[in-house]
């Protein structure tokens, strides 16, 4: 199949609507099948005194046709002039829909099959919902067994007409209706004599009138930074972004820009392992970048190029997600989202609708995902991602979550929602609303201190001494009677639960964590201070927003690496402790917020 355009199909419908025989009728119509296939299950069902069926040419298992019915997915294979094909026969029982839900969620189009005869069942409509909640967006409706209502026309557009206005209700616009008789092979590959009032296309015709996905190569350049390199032997300064195309592609010379920090630089050289010299780099390889210019980012993020149609970036958006986790995903627990190679917790904000996968009943009511139920809700993220809905690029658009260390659930992104209310805002609102203050007030505090609250954060890359500057001034203010106390984010780290994962996916929390600490701490009155690695202005505006209505103050030490957030001061690498230390206190003393000191 290599070289040629490959689409993926899926067929649902209820139980006995004929799924199975449609594809039956496909491979063999098209000449897919195996020499002598056609003729060994003839014959085997003339041995056996059985009607032959063309449902029997999928069925893999013995025990599948003694059941007359398809208890797994069946992956086929056929090829028209214009592409190949990978359909997928999803089960109509009630409990094999799960695996339906696999098979659907990997396709590009849908057939959906209803029985002209019995007409419009209640599965019917829950696979239509599924579809629209799956979002496979170009979906055929066949009306089968036309033979069973004597190839009725008046039949046929009754059907046509209830079901397209159900489908309206679901926002599923289907692409065409197609009188068959899979049986017959009345319009399957070929047009029907016994249809003459039908003019449109046979099921063969309209599969090639599906529109395949861009190719991977085609699309707008996605790569998720999984790590950086550097090198210090040999006088080998360089740092190699590392990580695998996702989609698209980029060579030397091209600008990019990094999302969510905003940081931008330039394509120096691409490199890879053990591999000529190369100069581009397309989706699909493993490959490792270094910049014109050193600029610090970290793993999780997306590389892009400012030129191309541009990601979300967000935290809070509905998706679509189905959940496989043995415990049930409720709010306010933590969950860890996967997405690209961006890492981070995650909170189930909102549900609007679920689908229980093992019988199809759905509900706008649900308080929690149960295992098996398929999702349309709202995630929120501590802090933004970047990310694509799924309709641009399902190589960024789809992500799993993690719960105590196993995958619990995946889904695809549908709408970024982050212009509405946080989580993150609605606790901040609803803690203000419950403060209960004490008799002392801010002033009194003030004045027998000496000095106003103040929460300090000294920020920077790594190796920029912000540590022992911000320890020597909290002595230096302890000193000269004044209320300071330093927190080391270590305390922090080693208070996280065990289940929240590596340092590097805590970042969230360790900030609301220290958030919430200089929110007591400045309304008790203290000098609150603490440093953090590279912050970024997400971080600061994360600290400012949980530290209200009490005020924060930023040293940055070392390269301002914020792109809108201006630092209260700016203080060059450490060199000479004291200077450093009378730099951040003249500075607080200029501001008003201590009254004298001494070093």
């Amino acid at each position: 199949m290599s070289g040629r355009a490959q689409m993926n199909i899926v067929i649902v419908g209820h139980v006995d609507h004929g799924k199975s025989t449609v594809i039956g009728r496909l491979l063999a119509d098209t000449g897919t099948l195996p020499k002598g296939k056609l003729e060994a299950v003839r014959e085997s069902c003339r041995r056996n005194s059985k009607p032959f069926e063309y449902a029997f040419l999928l069925d893999a298992l013995k025990d599948e046709q003694a059941q007359g019915i398809t208890i797994d997915m069946a992956r086929c294979f056929f090829k028209t002039a214009a592409r190949d094909y990978i359909i997928i026969d999803a089960p109509g029982h009630i409990e094999f829909l799960k695996n339906m839900i696999t098979g659907a969620s990997r396709a590009d189009s849908a057939l959906l099959v209803i029985d002209a005869d019995e007409g419009i069942k209640e599965n019917s409509k829950r696979h239509g919902q599924m579809m629209s909640m799956l979002g496979v967006k170009q979906v055929t409706v066949l009306a089968n067994k036309m033979d069973l209502v004597n190839f009725s026309e008046e039949v046929f557009e009754k059907l046509k007409a209830d079901y397209t206005a159900f489908l309206s209700q679901i926002n599923v616009t289907p692409i065409s209706f197609i009188p068959v008789s899979a049986r017959e092979g009345d319009n399957i590959a070929s047009r029907s004599e016994r249809m003459p009032w039908y003019k449109g296309y046979t099921v063969l015709e309209q599969l090639d009138q599906f529109v395949s996905d861009k190719e991977l190569e085609e699309k707008p350049f996605r790569f998720p930074v999984q790590d950086i390199y550097k090198f210090t032997r040999s006088n080998d300064d360089r740092r190699i972004i590392a990580g695998t195309v996702a989609a698209g592609s980029v060579q030397v010379g091209d600008e990019v820009l990094f999302l969510p920090s905003g940081k931008t630089s330039v394509i120096q050289s691409v490199e890879s392992f053990n591999t000529a010299p190369k100069v581009r780099a397309t989706a699909g390889e493993p490959s490792g970048f270094t910049l014109t210019t050193q600029i610090y980012i970290r793993p999780g993020e997306l590389m892009v190029k400012p030129s191309d149609p541009q990601p979300e970036v967000g935290s809070r958006f509905r998706v679509n997600i189905f959940w496989l986790g043995r415990a049930p995903m409720i709010r306010q627990k933590e969950y860890k989202l996967k997405l690209g190679s961006a890492r981070a917790t995650v909170r189930l904000a909102e549900i609007w609708n679920t689908l229980d996968a093992s019988d199809l009943t759905s509900s706008k009511s649900k308080q929690q995902i149960d295992c098996r139920d398929v999702s349309e809700c709202i995630l929120e993220t501590t802090r933004p991602i970047a990310f694509d809905t799924t309709v641009i690029s399902e190589a960024t658009g789809r992500f799993v979550i993690v719960d105590n260390y196993e995958i619990a659930g995946g889904g695809s992104v549908v709408e970024n929602l982050s212009a509405g209310e946080s989580l993150l805002q609605q606790h901040i609102r609803d803690r203000e609303s419950h403060w209960e203050a004490g008799l002392i007030r801010t002033e009194q505090r003030a004045e027998v201190n000496r000095h106003r609250a103040k929460f300090i954060v000294f920020t920077g890359v790594p190796g920029t001494g912000k540590r022992v500057v911000a320890k020597a001034l909290e002595q230096c203010l302890f000193l000269n009677g004044m209320s300071a106390y330093y927190l080391g984010v270590a305390n922090i780290d080693r208070g996280l639960d065990a289940d929240l994962g590596s340092r590097a996916e805590n970042g969230g929390e360790r900030l609301r964590r220290i958030g919430e600490l200089a929110r007591i701490l400045t309304d008790a009155g203290l000098l609150f201070i603490t440093t953090i690695d590279d912050a970024d202005d997400y971080d600061i505006e994360t600290l400012k927003a949980l530290n209200e209505p009490n005020d924060i103050l930023v040293v940055n030490m070392g390269e301002n690496g914020f792109l809108r957030y201006q630092p209260d001061l700016q203080v060059p690498h450490l060199d000479v402790l004291a200077e450093a230390v009378k730099q951040v206190a003249d500075h607080l003393k200029s501001r008003e917020i201590i009254l004298d000191y001494q070093i």
